[in-house]
């Protein structure tokens, strides 16, 4: 078996990123230990084995396996691994985009509809990053992306979410898109279609800016204001929204830090499987900021066994 080993430009990585690439790795070499680890039902040895490694990696991983052993890594994980363990090692051997493609499905799977997920999703996501989305949810799931938050939503909710699917990353003028915000809420009836028009078209260091200025104008929090002048039931789903999407424009690192403090099982694996290389050394300081207690601590109090390993080596370090 060929030991293949990643050339320099792969080895790049978020630099806020908390799992780096391992340095001289060889997938064939990877692949034999993998073989001897699931001939021996070690658990322990593929976590340590695959964790130690990004996406990237992982993927080379699965390719080199299949063609050394015309078999399914996934597929063979599963008879070694069980309950949450596998489900979270599953989700380490999808891309990136597979990954959020299936938090997206199970979300709007079943009875009611998990939004907080769903936005968590589309606010965080680049333009570029949700159409990779939306094509891998085509073919995992042979469903229309769009068509199922129609589907599942409705009312103004539905329009900021398929904004938010197709939203781009244009340039904008602080003073003008501030007017028009402040204009809508000295309105006595409220009106969405300016703040998903503004929030959904604009780079996000711009809406900061302009949520900033907003603030400084109007001497009140965003949030707060969007809480007050969106009221009654209907609006529900669409203030969640836009508050959603307010806070993650204003402080991405604060808003899925406090997503995280909850340490509920399904939440705490999606954000770090989602952001391990991407962020979360910026979710880390503000999670310590928010909490007084580093995430590293928090998963080894509440998570335990291999799970445990497995999140512990996402996140990176103690801080």
């Amino acid at each position: 078996m060929g030991a293949e080993i990643s050339k320099p430009e792969d080895m790049s990585w978020g630099t806020l990123g908390s799992l780096r690439p391992s340095p001289n790795f060889q997938a064939g070499r990877d692949v034999e230990r993998i073989q001897d680890a699931l001939a021996q039902k070690d658990a322990g040895s593929l976590v340590r084995i695959l964790t130690n490694r990004n996406n990237a990696q992982r993927q080379d991983i699965m390719r080199i396996f299949s063609s050394a052993t015309q078999k399914d890594l996934k597929a063979e994980l599963k008879t070694v691994v069980s309950g949450d363990l596998e489900t979270l090692m599953l989700n380490l051997m999808m891309t990136p985009e597979q990954f959020d493609a299936q938090r997206l499905r199970r979300a709007m799977e079943g009875l009611g509809t998990d939004e907080e997920t769903v936005l968590e999703v589309l606010c965080t996501r680049t333009p570029e990053q949700l159409r990779k989305v939306t094509a891998a949810y085509k073919t995992q799931y042979n469903r229309d992306l769009e068509k199922d938050l129609i589907s599942e939503t409705s009312g103004d909710f539905t329009k900021l979410l398929l904004a938010l699917l197709k939203k781009e990353y244009g340039k904008g003028n602080i003073d003008q898109d501030v007017n028009h915000l402040s204009k809508e809420l000295s309105n006595k009836k409220s009106d969405s279609a300016p703040w998903i028009e503004i929030l959904t078209t604009k780079n996000p260091q711009h809406l900061a800016n302009v949520m900033d200025t907003l603030e400084a104008e109007r001497d009140q929090r965003v949030d707060e204001a969007l809480q007050k002048h969106f009221g009654g039931l209907l609006s529900g789903d669409l203030k969640l929204g836009l508050k959603t999407l307010v806070r993650w424009v204003q402080n991405p690192g604060v808003y899925l830090a406090q997503r995280l403090q909850s340490m509920k099982g399904g939440v705490v694996q999606d954000v770090l499987v989602s952001h391990c290389e991407e962020d979360l050394l910026r979710i880390r300081v503000a999670y310590l900021k928010e909490t007084g207690t580093s995430l590293y601590s928090s998963l080894q109090k509440h998570f335990k066994g291999d799970v445990q390993t497995v999140l512990l080596a996402l996140c990176g370090a103690e801080d």
